[in-house]
């Protein structure tokens, strides 16, 4: 173990790295003890804790008593720093059993392409328990854990990347949970209108586009950091920044499932909205949502229960909250996406916007259903029924209804997010005392 402290962008930082060329980066008794200090300068001095992971696992030669006390000792280290510091865990190596469970526990976790890879048991292991015969690539490498497992959060290139990767992401957060997000320095004007706006969501609700495009549009210069980018595609979490003070965006993708919520992009949204309020982080929501996926697939997955995570994320965050409907915002979904209910210090919506309980079509099917099945022509009736249903879900019945702020001019929708973050600097909002609440997990 290589462990030591120093600055990144010119605030403290502590480190462990694992030197694989060292009785391959192995976890032993020392190297425990040696650990622990790290880790407790990073917590007692309130300091971002780094992993540099390359590791064959503990030393098996040691587990009795030393080693594998000293690793249960780190797990539980873990866990008490969270939402205290921020941890990053980068797998630049294997990462096995122990070493596994660090990632598990961090903020952060980058893993570099075709040399990192992890899991509880490696291949050898896995061959001896259950006879699975298989790589440590198809096990646990950074394609199965950014794209399948949501374990990880970001595939980079090489070793240089992932340091560069982690260096980006501390730049949006404090050093700990008692300060607030650094703001940096920013040309791009607050006031800045974006005519792209008004053309880049189509005319036809059932048409898609890129949620990123707007995102890009809306933020500093541009620029965006993704988190998870791989997995659970049809929802979008990054950081970026809006007259330098970073936020964490969470989008819907309508390039992906139409934008709908299920299990996976249920888990991504809680966990970044967790990560978030943990450091002060304000959220921006950008509504285009049909709501939840339904059916027996996705029943038998646990839609509900994964769902209410997000849920109980949204409606626990205390930080600045501003959501904008885009375009749809149905059922559900507009709850979750930070609608009225949740709290958010300002929520508005674009022209382009609808919201309801549902969409036009199932909507007219309930509503109208009687009145279709009686008219001489069915489908005519139905098709101006739709129409119907769709002027009585529109942005400025919602706005009279209470349910939205205010219809704004797409191109303004950048100095609107800039003066709501502004004005939403000095929230406080309290909160029944309680020791915890009980997450649905």
């Amino acid at each position: 173990m290589i462990t030591g402290f120093g600055k990144i962008d010119g605030r403290p930082a502590s480190l462990i790295a694992y030197d694989f060329t060292v009785m391959a980066g192995s976890m032993g008794r020392t190297a425990e003890v040696k650990c622990n200090r790290a880790r407790e300068i990073a917590l007692s001095k309130r300091m971002p804790m780094i992993w540099l992971i390359d590791s064959a696992g503990a030393r098996i030669q040691e587990a009795i008593g030393s080693t594998f006390a000293g690793s249960g000792f780190l797990f539980r280290e873990e866990s008490i720093m969270s939402g205290v510091v921020p941890m990053v865990a980068a797998m630049m190596g294997p990462g096995a059993a122990g070493t596994a469970y660090i990632p598990a526990l961090a903020d952060f976790v980058p893993m570099v392409k075709g040399t990192s890879h992890m899991a509880l048991g490696g291949p050898p292991l896995v061959k001896a328990v259950v006879g699975e015969d298989i790589s440590a690539e198809e096990l646990g490498g950074s394609k199965i854990h950014t794209e399948v497992s949501g374990v990880a959060d970001l595939e980079v290139a090489d070793d240089t990347a992932c340091l560069e990767a982690i260096k980006t992401y501390l730049s949006y957060f404090p050093s700990s949970n008692l300060e607030q997000p650094p703001i940096a320095p920013c040309s791009d004007p607050a006031d800045r209108r974006e005519d792209a706006l008004l053309t880049v969501v189509p005319d036809s609700a059932r048409r898609a586009y890129d949620m990123k495009k707007v995102i890009a549009a809306l933020v500093d210069h541009g620029q965006m950091f993704e988190i998870k980018p791989g997995w659970a595609r049809n929802l979008i979490t990054c950081f970026a920044r809006l007259a330098g003070r970073p936020v964490g965006v969470v989008a819907n993708q309508p390039l992906v499932l139409g934008g709908a919520l299920d299990v996976d992009a249920a888990d991504k949204a809680a966990r970044f909205i967790m990560l978030c309020d943990a450091f002060h982080i304000p959220l921006v929501f950008l509504q285009d949502v049909p709501g939840f996926m339904v059916g027996s697939k996705v029943e038998k997955q646990g839609i509900i229960r994964h769902g209410a995570k997000m849920l109980y994320a949204v409606s626990e965050a205390t930080v600045p909250k501003v959501t904008v409907v885009v375009r749809k915002a149905y059922g559900a979904g507009y709850f979750v996406m930070c609608g009225k209910a949740y709290e958010p210090d300002l929520i508005v919506a674009w022209p382009t916007a609808e919201i309801s309980v549902m969409g036009p079509e199932g909507g007219t099917n309930i509503v109208f259903r009687k009145e279709i099945a009686d008219a001489a022509d069915p489908e005519a009736e139905r098709a101006r029924r739709i129409e119907e249903y769709r002027r009585l879900i529109n942005p400025y019945i919602a706005a009279g209804g209470a349910l939205i702020d205010d219809v704004i001019d797409p191109r303004e929708t950048r100095p609107v997010l800039v003066r709501a973050l502004e004005m939403a600097a000095t929230k406080k909002v309290e909160r029944p005392w309680k020791k915890h609440g009980v997450m649905p997990v």
